[in-house]
């Protein structure tokens, strides 16, 4: 069997496993469980008579106003607590699956296969899931890993410019936190929106393995894996502010280049060593999304700056962000809930939305 490598966890270890075409491979294994997929694949099930839950890909889909119809939805299916689920779809069917499958007759087995490059690279492996809450992103969720993560590089050629520069933001924050040597390793397999299946394979089992040493020293995100939030509490907030016009993975890029310029403005110099090489990256990765300068003008930064201030990272009278040292490297920083730290947060928003507007 073609496996990159098992991960440990206190829930059952699970393996990864790395085939072109996984998706048809594994279709008629599909057929003795339920399926919950991205409404472009439901299509494929239905037609193969595969009992099947479509959703569609977006944020409105992973509330919990929507998780209770999906529940029905496996009753009336006849889903059983020794039923396997399976999630074919991105980030949001990932995240309803993993949910469902956590709390379902008090927890059921189930199988990812990731089809975005995005979660190809990240969102596979940790096993845990977000579900937004009215206007909270990923306020609620759980820790299932599944049983079995197949990957199918070949998906990734039906993927836009948009939705593969995504997944390459996610895998150079993750090779970058793991270290300079991994992000080097990243950088040296050319990273673009333009590369083949094939030339992405590299670099989705790199970011993986990066991925894993988080996952595995740090599981349940009390110390290292917190690292890995580098860019999202802005993100998160810029995602928002825009009406989820600016997709995760976009908004994590932008918010990277946020956290570069609110950690500038903390150090009173630029970070050194690579955290500029991988500002530079990012810059060049947004650049290849088109459109993304008219979703940003429309931004507000005091609009984006009090979704900032209610992300659920931060502590009473401490907001958490994850910022670049002196030397470049990420750390875990706590800034008092002051008129001094908003203006720096508003400070550094607005300057990265003008570098998109030049």
């Amino acid at each position: 069997m073609p496996a990159l490598f098992d991960i440990r966890s206190e829930g059952g270890g699970y393996t990864i496993m790395c085939e072109r075409d996984a998706l048809m491979t594994t279709l008629p294994q599909m057929g003795d469980g339920l399926v919950i997929a991205d409404d472009y694949f439901a299509g494929q099930f239905h037609a193969r008579d595969i009992q099947a839950i479509g959703l569609p890909a977006s944020e409105t889909t992973k509330s919990l106003d929507a998780i209770g119809d999906v529940i029905v939805q496996m009753r009336k299916a006849g889903a059983t607590r020794d039923t396997r689920l399976w999630a074919v779809g991105g980030g949001a069917i990932q995240d309803v699956a993993c949910f469902v499958a956590s709390v379902y007759m008090r927890g059921i087995p189930w199988t990812y296969v990731p089809t975005t490059l995005l979660g190809m690279v990240d969102s596979c492996i940790g096993g845990k899931s977000s579900i937004n809450v009215g206007a909270y992103k990923n306020i609620l969720g759980s820790f299932h890993p599944p049983d079995i993560v197949w990957i199918d590089p070949e998906l990734t050629a039906t993927l836009s410019a948009e939705q593969l520069v995504a997944g390459l933001v996610e895998a150079a924050k993750i090779c970058f936190c793991r270290g300079a040597s991994v992000f080097e390793t990243y950088l040296s397999h050319a990273p673009d929106p333009g590369l083949t299946p094939v030339g992405l394979e590299p670099i989705i089992a790199l970011s993986l393995g990066a991925k894993k040493w988080f996952v595995e020293i740090d599981e349940f995100d009390r110390a290292e894996r917190q690292l890995l939030n580098l860019g999202h509490t802005f993100g998160h907030a810029l995602e928002g502010a825009s009406d989820y016009r600016l997709s995760h993975g976009i908004a994590v890029g932008v918010g990277v280049l946020c956290a570069l310029n609110l950690s500038r403005d903390l150090l009173g110099a630029p970070p050194g060593g690579a955290a500029s090489r991988l500002g530079q990256h990012m810059r060049g990765l947004l650049g290849a999304v088109p459109g993304l300068a008219l979703i940003l003008r429309a931004i507000e930064v005091p609009v984006t700056l009090d979704r900032v201030k209610a992300d659920k990272k931060h502590q009473p009278t401490h907001y958490r962000f994850v910022t670049f040292n002196a030397e470049g490297k990420t750390q875990l920083t706590s800034l008092p809930k002051t008129a001094a730290t908003d203006a720096a947060i508003s400070a550094a928003l607005s300057n990265t939305l003008e570098l998109f507007l030049e």
